[in-house]
């Protein structure tokens, strides 16, 4: 991050989503193979042709194979890439910006520059509540916006957000109003007497 940091930029905050996303590929990892290592001694032992009479006996390297294969699909099919977009995704916070990165091979960024956030909000589940984490939306004039999803510790993100946005050059970002500043040889119009010249 130190390369691509503009003149006077600094980082504050560098994390991922919250691990929750994991929690179901963790058991994955743990139920499968002992499942699949249980069907394979059952097949060794005959299982299929006690079920089955008809099933010959030279299937059995098949069915056990069968067994590692699904698997070693669920394991590689599932859990890895849901592991690996989790270990690839970081939430960049900046003095002027917060940056997201998703992806390993094919990476994905996005921008929002601080002094274009209009409003911050935060929306939490119920388990989002529970651990800490939450959705933060954030309100720049596009019809859009942006949302950066299971922040974890929130509030606290958002509190360091607000905390930039304050120290932001005058002049520049939203004011207290929510009204852009500007500074005064970039004005869109000129004031004469408390009023607008509407050339």
């Amino acid at each position: 991050m130190r390369k691509v940091l503009l003149p006077g930029e600094q980082v504050i905050v560098v994390t991922r989503p919250q691990p929750r996303m994991l929690i179901f590929p963790a058991l994955l990892f743990i139920v499968v193979p002992a499942l699949a290592a249980y069907a394979s001694a059952w097949v060794v032992k005959g299982g299929p042709a006690k079920l089955v009479p008809l099933i010959p006996g030279d299937w059995t390297p098949w069915l056990v194979a069968v067994c590692v294969g699904l698997a070693a699909w669920v394991l590689l099919g599932y859990c890895l890439p849901k592991v690996s977009a989790w270990q690839a995704t970081r939430y960049i916070l900046t003095s002027q910006r917060l940056v997201t990165r998703r992806g390993m091979l094919r990476r994905r960024e996005e921008q929002v520059p601080l002094a274009a956030v209009r409003h911050v909000a935060i929306e939490q589940s119920l388990l989002q509540r529970l651990l800490r984490s939450g959705n933060i939306s954030l309100e720049t004039g596009d019809p859009w916006g942006a949302v950066v999803r299971d922040v974890p510790e929130a509030a606290t993100f958002r509190d360091f957000m607000l905390d930039a946005m304050a120290e932001l050059p005058r002049g520049e970002g939203p004011g207290t109003d929510g009204m852009t500043r500007y500074p005064a040889q970039d004005m869109p119009w000129e004031t004469r007497e408390g009023g607008r010249d509407e050339r």
